[in-house]
C-alpha cells in the first residue's frame, strides 16, 4: 500500500492556525460533552418522566458509542479519507446534538446520545492526528500541548457550563449549544484539511465485519460493567455476568483475528513500537487520575458542603487555566530536550502531593480556601503528564501508524476514566458502610458524652416550639445525619489516600523508561 510522505503533510502560517484552532475546537466539543449532561440529569429526569436508573443510559450511551468508535477511527479515516471522515463525524455530532435538544422521551434521547457519542469518538483522535500532522516533528511537542489543552479543559468545563445552561435557560441547551461550532468547524474542516494517501480502499468483501463486532462486544460490554457495576451490584446481578462473559470471549476472539486477518480494522501490531507501549499505559493511568479527580470533587462539594452545582463545577476552573498555562512551557522544554520521562514522574507526584494535601484537608466544613492550592497543583501535574506522554506515545511513528497510536492513547484514556469512576463510586458506597459502622459502634446510648450531646439538641428544637417527644426524634436523626457525614468524609479521605498511593506507585516504572534513540 502506498502511503504518501508525512512531511508533505506538514502546513504552516495561517492554514496550521486555522487547522489548529479547528482540531481544537473539535476535542473540546467532544469532551466537555462526557460532562456536561452530569449536573442537567435530575432535569432531564422530571421533564421526560425517566427513572434515575434510566436516565443513566444518557451518559452510558455516549460512553459506550465513544469507545466502540474510537479503536476504528484510523481504519475509517483510511476509507473514507481523513478530511471527509472529520467532517462528516462533525456534522453527524452537530445533527445529533439537535435531535438531543428536541428528544421526547428518554429512549429517544439515549438513542441520539449514542449516534452523538459514534460520531463525537471520531473527533476526538482524529482531531489529535490532523495536529501531529500539521506540525513538523520537532515541533510535535507543542502540537501536542496546544490539543492538550482541549482534551485537559474540556472535563472541567462540563459541570459549570451545564450547570449555566440549567439554571438560565433548560437542559436542551446544553446540546444547542454545539450546532453553531459544529457548522464552523465542519465548514473550516472541509476547506483547509488535507487527506494523506494511503492507496486502494478495501472493497465490501474485504471489511473486517466479524472485528467490528468483536470490537463492539468488548469494549461495548466492559464500558456497560464499569457504568453500572455498582448500582447493579456488580458480579450479583445476572445482566452483569453476562456481559462479563460477552467481553472476556470478545477480546479472546478480536485479539485473534486481528493477529491473523489480512485486513484488519485495528492494527495490534503497530504496538510493536516501545514507546506506544509504554505511552498506551500511562495514558490509561492519566485517564484515571483526570477523570477520577473531576469525578469525586464536585461530588464532595455538593453533598458534603453543600455547593451547587455551578460552585461545584467553577472551583476546577483554575486548575484548567494553570494546566493551559503549563501546556507551552511544556512543549517548549520537550523541544529542548528535556526527557519526557522526567516531567511523567514529576507530574506523578504532582498528583501524589495534591492527593496527600486533598486527604489533610478535608473536613465537613472545608472552604474554598484549602482546596484552591491542592487543586491548581493538580493543574501542573495534569501538564506535567498530559504533553510527555502523548509525545512519548507518538514520537517514533509515521505516516498512518500515527492515527492508529492516537486510536490506541485515546482509548486508553476513556478507559481509564471508566475504570476511575467505577473504582471510585464502588470505594465511596463500600466504604461509607465500614466507617459508618465503626463509628455507630462508638456511640452507646449509655455513654455520657452521647447523652448530653442529645439532651441538648433536644433543649435546642424544644426551645424553637417542639414537643418533648418530637425534639427526641429529631435530636437522635440530626446525630444520625453526623454520623453518615463524618463517614462519607473519611471515606473521600481514604480515596484521596489510595489514589495518591497508585500516582506514587508509577514514579518508579516511569523512571525505568529507556530513552529512545
Amino acid at each position: 500500500m502506498v502511503q504518501q510522505d508525512p512531511d508533505s503533510l506538514v502546513e504552516y502560517g495561517f492554514r496550521r492556525i486555522i487547522i489548529t484552532i479547528t482540531a481544537v475546537l473539535c476535542a473540546l466539543l467532544e469532551i466537555v460533552d462526557t460532562t456536561i449532561v452530569n449536573v442537567a440529569l435530575n432535569n432531564m429526569r422530571g421533564s421526560l418522566g425517566a427513572t434515575l436508573t434510566d436516565v443513566a443510559w444518557v451518559i452510558t450511551a455516549y460512553a459506550i458509542a465513544n469507545v466502540i468508535i474510537i479503536p476504528m477511527t484510523s481504519w475509517l479515516s483510511q476509507q473514507f479519507g481523513r478530511r471527509n471522515y472529520f467532517a462528516t463525524s462533525i456534522i453527524i455530532f452537530t445533527i445529533a446534538s439537535f435531535l438531543c435538544g428536541n428528544a421526547t422521551n428518554i429512549w429517544e434521547l439515549v438513542f441520539f446520545r449514542f449516534i452523538q457519542g459514534l460520531g463525537g469518538g471520531a473527533l476526538l483522535v482524529t482531531a489529535q492526528t490532523i495536529i501531529t500532522e500539521s506540525y513538523p516533528v520537532a515541533k510535535r511537542g507543542m502540537a501536542q500541548a496546544i490539543y492538550g489543552m482541549g482534551v485537559i479543559v474540556g472535563p472541567t468545563l462540563g459541570p459549570p457550563l451545564g450547570g449555566y445552561f440549567v439554571d438560565h435557560f433548560s437542559w436542551p441547551y446544553i446540546f444547542y449549544i454545539n450546532i453553531p461550532i459544529g457548522i464552523i468547524a465542519a465548514f473550516l474542516t472541509l476547506t483547509f484539511v488535507r487527506s494523506p494517501k494511503f492507496g486502494e480502499k478495501l472493497r465490501a468483501s474485504q471489511v473486517d465485519w466479524w472485528g467490528i463486532a468483536l470490537l463492539a462486544g468488548f469494549v461495548g460490554s466492559l464500558q456497560y460493567i464499569l457504568e453500572h457495576g455498582q448500582q447493579d451490584d456488580w458480579f450479583n446481578d445476572r445482566i452483569i455476568n453476562i456481559l462479563t462473559l460477552v467481553s472476556s470471549v470478545s477480546f479472546i476472539l478480536f485479539i485473534w483475528r486481528e493477529l491473523n486477518y489480512k485486513h484488519p480494522i485495528v492494527n495490534l501490531r503497530v504496538l510493536k513500537n516501545t514507546n506506544l507501549r509504554v505511552g498506551v499505559v500511562m495514558s490509561f493511568v492519566l485517564g484515571f487520575g483526570l477523570y477520577s479527580s473531576t469525578f469525586i470533587i464536585p461530588i464532595y462539594t455538593q453533598s458534603i458542603l453543600g455547593w451547587s452545582a455551578l460552585d461545584a463545577g467553577l472551583i476546577l476552573i483554575p486548575s484548567s487555566i494553570t494546566t493551559g498555562f503549563m501546556m507551552p512551557m511544556i512543549g517548549k522544554l520537550i523541544q529542548r530536550g528535556v526527557p519526557q520521562a522526567y516531567m511523567v514522574a514529576a507530574g506523578f507526584l504532582a498528583f501524589f502531593i495534591f492527593s496527600f494535601w486533598m486527604h489533610n484537608v478535608l473536613t465537613p466544613d472545608t472552604g474554598t480556601e484549602h482546596i484552591f492550592w491542592p487543586l491548581i497543583l493538580r493543574g501542573i501535574g495534569l501538564g506535567l503528564l498530559f504533553v510527555p506522554i502523548t509525545t512519548l506515545s507518538l514520537s517514533t511513528l509515521k505516516g498512518r501508524e500515527i492515527g492508529e497510536g492516537a486510536a490506541f492513547t485515546g482509548m486508553m484514556r476513556q478507559l481509564g476514566g471508566s475504570f476511575g469512576i467505577a473504582i471510585i463510586t464502588t470505594l465511596i458506597a463500600r466504604l461509607n458502610q465500614v466507617h459508618r459502622i465503626n463509628l455507630i459502634s462508638h456511640l452507646e446510648n449509655t455513654s455520657y458524652e452521647v447523652q448530653q450531646r442529645v439532651v441538648q439538641l433536644q433543649q435546642g428544637l424544644m426551645s424553637k416550639g417542639y414537643s418533648f417527644n418530637e425534639s427526641l426524634n429529631k435530636a437522635y436523626k440530626i446525630l444520625e445525619f453526623n454520623v453518615m457525614k463524618q463517614s462519607s468524609v473519611l471515606t473521600y479521605i481514604d480515596i484521596f489516600n489510595y489514589l495518591g498511593l497508585l500516582f506514587l506507585f508509577c514514579i518508579p516504572f516511569v523512571l525505568l523508561i529507556k530513552k529512545r534513540n
